[in-house]
């Protein structure tokens, strides 16, 4: 397995999972190498230029700028949300080199390929980083957000196996896990483990909002309240693109969902304690086993930008 290494690395969206990578790569794999951060303006990456998590900014509508910070890339990483891969794409086509390397950390994967196989071929290698924090942002970066985190890589029939492994070998250098799959199983996956439970998460929030004591629920709330909807307080903007990017499995997913709770409603008015228990029983032995695998990381489950 060759050693990752990089001469210029450019990131499109310097926040908290291209602000982590580009920190993971210099402070804990200790590369020397080049970072520009592109935002929609100059501003918008100011804050991690004086971070020192880039060393140089430039703006997405500004042509000579664009140009400058792709000339000569070896990986482009675009870490914004899902809604903005298609036309970011489109936008970086003409100022690539033919070596660049364009990937991502979207947490929905179909769509992705779809817009990427109309912009830019087989020079994009689809990814996902399994990682985030509630708080978002340059200034929530973190140099080991990626260790012991699983990287799912959607590799296409026409990428050149030496593009994948680059892309492999970069977040290997930040510690994390890398694995593979399909972008249809991506989208099936995470549908169920990652997007179900946060649309869950804000449905809750929602529904307590819309009770008229409301406030007075939330002053009673503790433990079990806070641990469930902890990822309600993710991105707004990024999970409305990811429900809408990967609708269909999130459909079939609450579909499954509405209908196991019709099932414990059915059970709680019929006063079926044994039907209660027995779920119950299941879900914590699963639980349990999934923990016991190494499940529960300490730095959450939200899902990259």
């Amino acid at each position: 397995m060759a050693a990752f290494s990089f001469n210029k690395l450019v990131i499109f969206g310097v926040g908290l999972i291209g602000g982590s990578l580009a920190r993971g790569l210099r402070e804990r794999a200790g590369f020397a190498g080049h970072v520009v951060g592109v935002g929609r303006s100059v501003k918008s990456v100011e804050r991690a230029l004086e971070l020192g998590v880039i060393d140089e900014a430039a703006a997405l509508d500004d042509d000579a700028a664009l140009s400058r910070a792709l000339q000569g890339a070896d990986i482009v990483l675009l870490a914004a949300p899902v809604a903005q891969t298609g036309p970011l794409l489109a936008r970086i086509a003409p100022f690539l080199d033919a070596r660049t390397i364009v990937t991502d950390a979207g947490s929905t994967k179909s769509d992705v390929v779809a817009a990427a196989r109309q912009a830019l071929g087989a020079r994009f290698v689809p990814g996902h980083p399994i990682a985030g924090r509630e708080s978002s942002g340059v200034d929530a970066a973190l140099p080991d957000l990626y260790v012991d985190r699983n990287v799912v890589l959607c590799p296409l029939p026409e990428n050149a196996t030496d593009d994948v492994e680059r892309v492999a070998s970069m977040w290997r250098a930040t510690g994390a896990c890398v694995r593979q799959m399909s972008e249809a199983q991506h989208d099936r996956v995470f549908a169920s483990v990652s997007h179900l439970p946060h649309v869950l998460s804000f449905a809750l929030v929602d529904q307590i909002l819309g009770t008229p004591d409301a406030e007075l629920k939330f002053s009673f709330a503790a433990d079990g309240f806070r641990d469930f909807t902890r990822i309600a307080a993710s991105s707004p903007e990024m999970w409305r693109d990811i429900c809408l990017a990967n609708r269909a499995a999130l459909l079939a997913e609450l579909d499954d969902y509405t209908a196991v709770l019709a099932r414990f409603r059915a059970a709680i008015e019929a006063s079926d304690g044994a039907a209660l228990e027995a779920a119950f029983t299941r879900s914590r032995v699963a639980r349990k086993e999934w923990q016991k695998l190494g499940g529960i990381k300490p730095s959450g489950d939200v899902a990259a930008k």
